[in-house]
């Protein structure tokens, strides 16, 4: 208990740190934003061509909490990239500040900077297609948005330990496994339609039950008590991966000083 404070400050050092990272790098976020748009603006146009509200709905909602779910996760993903490409690994590695915290800290931010990229996308969507959000349930569209960050956190942070193990494959892993997300979560097709191997691995997705619940929300005005069925698997997962990533972290950490990966460049 008398740490908690101490850690507080510390995860939120993380925060502020790489909030000073974005400013920094403002050129690329903004070329990141236009780009999110351009391509959830092009997913979107294919429901307005075919004159099918619904359709445009569902695509809209996949590509606008895809691209949230997406920035967390590579935002977690990314921790020890990050570190590498500024030079600060080991120091960051050598400093008294539990692992834990550090990535709770990264975690915090990366949601802070997925609401707000996220939020723009949908203001600029909302009016480029002239949605009628009147009957949607933002309250339980909130409540899945938290739970499912929770759930992905854990995944983040056991894709982090690629690239501590491997400089460049271990980045091209963790987008190639945020890619392989993208296929089996149903963001722009319901999973229904997949091979049924596939359909196995869409159930241990956090994304899935994200997108679903967030679809009958907004387009059916859905009340959370009916969402039940998408919310327990996600609080389960949250339970789960977070304490898993952690721990998987901690022990890869571990091995890497002990075998000498754990340096600036690989």
């Amino acid at each position: 208990m008398i740490t908690l404070p101490r850690d507080a400050r510390a995860s939120f050092a993380f925060v502020e740190r790489n909030f000073n990272l974005t400013k920094r790098y403002w050129g690329w976020e903004v070329a990141f934003l236009v780009y999110a748009i351009a391509g959830s603006l092009s997913v979107s146009l294919i429901g307005q061509s075919i004159g099918d509200r619904r359709l445009l709905m569902s695509l809209v909602v996949g590509a606008v909490f895809w691209n949230y779910l997406s920035v967390v996760f590579q935002s977690i993903g990314d921790t020890i990239t990050w570190e590498r490409w500024e030079g600060t690994l080991e120091y960051t590695m050598m400093a008294p500040v539990r692992r834990s915290v550090q990535l709770l800290g990264s975690a915090f931010y990366a949601v802070l900077y997925g609401l707000a990229h996220t939020t723009v996308l949908l203001i600029v969507l909302a009016l480029f297609f002239s949605l009628d959000l009147g009957h949607a349930n933002f309250g339980a569209a909130a409540v899945f948005m938290v739970v499912g960050s929770a759930s992905l956190i854990g995944i983040g942070m056991l894709a982090a330990i690629l690239p501590m193990m491997s400089v460049e494959r271990g980045s091209q892993m963790v987008f190639v496994l945020q890619s392989c997300l993208l296929l089996i979560s149903g963001v722009y097709y319901s999973v229904d339609i997949l091979p049924g191997w596939m359909q196995v691995l869409s159930r241990v997705s956090p994304a899935t039950y994200v997108l679903d619940a967030v679809r009958k929300a907004l387009i059916d005005g859905a009340p959370i008590d009916t969402l039940l069925p998408d919310l327990w698997p996600l609080l389960i997962m949250a339970v789960v991966f977070i304490p898993a990533g952690i721990w998987g972290f901690g022990r890869a950490e571990r091995y890497a000083k002990r075998t000498g990966k754990l340096k600036r460049v690989g």
